[in-house]
Order: structure tokens, then C-alpha cells, then sequence
């Protein structure tokens, strides 16, 4: 499986071709390219916390998901924390406007709902969109360092199986544009909490550098824990592209700080 890029009516994403081949699911990966913001969050902005005009914001929404063929009259945000929870959503949990705010805190999402657009956002994070097309359950996740150390995308497969009856050899993951592995440098502490995790089977995507410091293959640690929780190979794609190299086309919170937009990933079950 493969992340590719798509451009529908001006708004650029990335989607995994074989939750595209697989039918019954909208969904992709945002840049900023294609949106109506202006000044700092030009132009696709979707966060709402950002301080954008809300007028802006909503318009962006209705493009990108026009140009992911998702309908955005129902849509499920949370409190994202840097956690490793996952939540299971309801009706109760829907909105039809992404300004209205949610009680709950969760890195992740997941239903068995038609129409429940699930939405997580990011600026250097690993975003992961979830698949079942077998049994018709979806799931995203906000993986940070944090979130990735407490493997909250093992905790997403393992929620599909115990609530859905997902069997794991079907479920379909597709990991989004991240901070790559050269861009996140960082001090002992991350390795620290990846290999207090997943033990030495995780050094092979952390790197020492030159100065000392070190290089996390998040997508990487991802995408084994993944392959390690039951998911096949061929049934995982990567996106190679660091939104911290690429500033035209993403937003970098390790670059920018707050004076950002930032990107989201959605999905939806037809």
C-alpha cells in the first residue's frame, strides 16, 4: 500500500491507495495548499485554536473536504493531549461545526458510524488513519513522541478488534506526513521512553548524531508496532514526506511555534 498525492479543485492532499481501492471510506492527509487563509496560516488552515478568522477556517474545511469526497456535516474532534487514548464515538459525539467544542480528551478516535468523519490534526506529529473494510470501522490517531512511546496505535487495533470484531489481518493503516527522522533531533529522553516500550527491537530507527544528540524514526517506531500488533506489511503505508523539511507545503510546529496553521487527517465512512 502507498500514500499518493491528489489535487481536486485547487486543495492538495495524500490518501493510501489501497483505502482508496478498497472502497466505502473518504479520506486524506491535508497540506496548506488550497485553502482561503491568509498571513501566517495561509492557506489550507484547519486548526481552530490557531487564532484564525473562524469564517476562514470553516471554508477550508468545506474545500477539503469537498476534495477528499467526505461529507462534513458530521464531524468528530477532541482534546488531543499527547496521550495514548483512544475514544470510541457516538451520535452524541458529532457536531456539525468545527468550532463547537468537545468535553473529552483522546488522541484517538474510532466508530462504526456512516458519515462520522473522524479528525485529528498535527504540525510535525505522525497522523495514522485506520481501515477495516471488512467489518466498516474506522479510526484516527495523533501520534507525538509521547503518544507513539505509549503505542497508541497498537491501542487503536486493539480497540477495533475488542469493540468491532476487527480481525487484524484486515485492518488497512496509513501513516501520514510527519517530522522526519533527521528533522527530530532530540535529547536521551525520547529513546529513553521508546526502548523502555518497545526494547532494543526499537534502536533500529533511533540514530546517535554527531553532537550527541538523537534521531527518531517516528513513523518508523510506528509502523513496526503496527506490523507488531498483527497488521500486515503490505497492508501499511508510509508517507516519506517531514513537514519540518517541507515548509511550503506544511506546517512545522518545531519551526514555527504557535505562528502556524495546521494540517489534519480525516476519515469517513460512506
Amino acid at each position: 500500500m502507498n500514500i499518493i498525492e491528489q489535487t481536486q479543485n485547487g486543495v492538495t492532499f495524500l490518501s493510501a491507495d489501497g483505502i482508496d481501492a478498497a472502497g466505502g471510506a473518504a479520506h486524506g492527509f491535508s497540506t496548506r495548499l488550497g485553502g482561503v487563509s491568509l498571513g501566517m496560516w495561509e492557506s489550507l488552515n484547519l486548526g481552530v485554536s490557531r487564532g484564525d478568522d473562524p469564517d476562514h477556517v470553516r471554508e477550508n474545511y468545506r474545500r477539503f473536504f469537498a476534495a477528499i469526497g467526505a461529507d462534513g456535516r458530521h464531524l468528530a474532534t477532541t482534546n488531543q493531549v499527547h496521550g495514548g487514548v483512544v475514544r470510541c464515538i457516538t451520535t452524541a459525539d458529532l457536531k456539525d461545526d468545527p468550532y463547537d467544542k468537545v468535553g473529552y480528551e483522546a488522541d484517538g478516535l474510532m466508530t462504526d458510524l456512516p458519515g462520522a468523519a473522524l479528525v485529528v490534526y498535527c504540525a510535525d506529529c505522525i497522523p495514522i488513519l485506520f481501515y477495516d473494510p471488512v467489518r466498516r470501522v474506522i479510526a484516527a490517531v495523533h501520534a507525538g513522541w509521547r503518544g507513539t512511546a505509549a503505542g497508541i496505535a497498537t491501542t487503536a487495533v486493539e480497540r477495533m478488534e475488542d469493540i468491532y470484531a476487527c480481525r487484524r489481518g484486515d485492518i488497512l493503516a496509513a501513516i501520514g506526513p510527519g517530522i522526519g527522522p533527521d528533522c527530530f533531533e532530540t535529547h536521551e529522553d525520547v529513546p529513553n521512553a521508546m526502548t523502555s516500550a518497545l526494547s532494543t527491537a526499537v534502536l533500529q530507527h533511533i540514530k546517535i548524531k554527531e553532537n550527541g544528540k538523537f534521531a527518531v524514526d517516528l513513523k518508523g517506531i510506528n509502523a513496526m508496532r503496527l506490523e507488531q500488533a498483527g497488521l500486515a506489511a503490505d497492508h501499511i503505508a508510509v508517507c516519506q514526506e517531514c513537514t519540518s523539511c517541507m515548509g511550503t507545503k506544511y506546517w512545522s510546529h518545531r519551526k514555527l511555534g504557535t505562528n502556524r496553521g495546521s494540517m489534519a487527517a480525516v476519515i469517513q465512512l460512506r
